[in-house]
């Protein structure tokens, strides 16, 4: 079972960060990052944030870390983009969402 955390924001060492968000279930973590229209600068940003998870967040050092990204829109390839860097692409459908990446697909653990 997995327990959600929306909108996460701290400062650690005069840096802000934010997630929009969590979801553990005492082992694994997935942080999600939403956006209205993703862009391939966001995915890269996003990437950076996730390799300092476990120092930003002390609680979850020892968890598995895996990344998503979850949008409506993208720009040229950038949905790609986001799964050659082994995150999580979730696409918002009318009231619902679903993981469009490939079958053959294996998250990166950050």
């Amino acid at each position: 079972m997995f327990m959600i955390l929306l909108c996460r924001k701290g400062i650690y060492e005069g840096n802000n960060y934010e997630f929009d968000i969590i979801a553990h279930n005492g082992t694994e973590i997935v942080i999600v990052e939403v956006k209205t229209t993703l862009k391939t600068q966001d995915v890269k940003a996003f990437v950076q944030k996730l390799k300092q998870v476990r120092v930003w967040l002390d609680e979850y050092k020892n968890y598995t870390v895996y990344g998503a990204i979850a949008f409506l829109r993208a720009d040229s390839g950038s949905e790609m983009f986001a799964q050659s860097e082994k995150l999580f692409v979730i696409k918002a459908t009318g009231n619902s969402a679903m993981i469009i990446n490939t079958d053959d697909f294996v998250p990166k653990k950050f």
